[in-house]
């Protein structure tokens, strides 16, 4: 039986752009093993590094890829789409009426009852009990602003909010084509 590290399962691919730069950072674009090996014949990817871990077929020996480039250029897309997630990454994951990073919702600061949509401009990141404790009421009515305003993010400020907050797994053999910032973290 193989032990954890040499389990093909546990050898994603992070999957680079044709400029080198990953797809997403958050979450990281990664492919599994299969997925990348299968792109390698298909000749849509040049593997730019490989993982120790080698794979057998009949007439066939092979590195597993541990970082991949695709070959044609995607080009990404021009502003974010309206998600839960999004909405939680443009806020960095963070409620904005208290800070708290735990047990997040979203409010709308105009609530629904009151002709608010759910919108960039009207939702923000709330924590349970915040979001509780606003209710169906207006901000000046019960004294909660959101820290920040809510707009509409660029696919840019999402990217650099992600890069905040690296992934529990990061291969080393993915540090120079990954960039994380930890010190704007607040």
């Amino acid at each position: 039986m193989l032990n954890a590290a040499c389990n093909p399962s546990n050898c994603p691919a992070l999957v680079l752009n044709a400029d080198f730069r990953p797809l997403s950072y958050f979450p990281l674009s990664l492919w599994s093993w299969q997925d990348a090996i299968k792109a390698v014949f298909l000749d849509r990817v040049n593997i730019l590094e490989e993982y120790d871990r080698v794979i057998h077929a009949p007439n066939l020996e092979m590195h597993l890829p541990s970082v991949v480039a695709l070959k044609t250029y995607v080009k990404p897309v021009r502003a974010p789409v309206f998600t839960r997630f999004n909405v939680f990454l443009r806020d960095r994951f963070a409620c904005q009426y208290c800070g708290e990073h735990h047990d997040l919702t979203f409010d709308h600061v105009i609530p629904r009852s009151r002709g608010g949509r759910t919108t960039w401009d009207n939702v923000v990141t709330a924590c349970a009990p915040c979001n509780m404790m606003k209710g169906g009421k207006l901000p000046h009515q019960c004294g909660m602003y959101p820290r920040q305003r809510p707009h509409q993010p660029s696919i840019t400020e999402l990217r650099n909010n992600g890069r905040k907050f690296p992934p529990n797994y990061l291969h080393e053999s993915w540090a120079d084509y990954l960039y994380w910032d930890s010190e704007l973290e607040e």
